[in-house]
């Protein structure tokens, strides 16, 4: 059963904000790859890895969903009870600037404000500058008093779109 998410508005069309769900997976992998800037790789964002992750965050994950059926953006959101990330917001390019990214934005932080989380972080990089634009214009702020650092446990293939 797909849920729907009330109460995000976007400017053209009737489109539907909803829950994603593993059997998306094909059509937000499409998306991710069509959008310039991502970093993704071939663990954590293979079917595998994207089915772990929205089992243990069922409630905080969106898909927009166009009209007929296309799935047309995407948003992981997620936590572990204290800490709360944004992953992998992207819209299809030839749907960009319409609202859908602001709307699945505002989904995933209605529903992390619904599981109590007050503070939300995310990961751009720093050469998409048209995410840090959008992350900017919805008012998340850059910090230059971290240095994010990270060590994988086994080989992963990286993917930069």
């Amino acid at each position: 059963m797909r849920q729907a998410v009330r109460g995000f508005i976007l400017r053209k069309g009737t489109p539907m904000i909803r829950i994603m769900t593993p059997d998306d997976y094909d059509a937000v992998h499409a998306c991710w790859m069509a959008c310039t800037g991502m970093g993704l790789n071939t663990i954590d964002d293979s079917r595998e890895g994207i089915t772990r992750y929205l089992q243990r965050n069922p409630t905080t994950c969106f898909v927009h969903e166009a009209d007929d059926g296309a799935i047309t953006g995407s948003i992981l959101a997620g936590h572990d009870g204290r800490r709360r990330y944004i992953y992998h917001t992207a819209v299809n390019p030839e749907r960009q600037h319409q609202g859908i990214g602001t709307a699945l934005v505002n989904a995933a932080l209605h529903a992390l404000a619904n599981e109590g989380i007050i503070k939300v972080a995310l990961v751009a990089f720093a050469h998409n500058d048209a995410g840090n634009a959008f992350w900017q214009r919805l008012g998340f702020s850059a910090r230059d008093d971290l240095t994010y650092r990270n060590k994988a446990l086994r080989e992963i293939n990286r993917i930069d779109t």
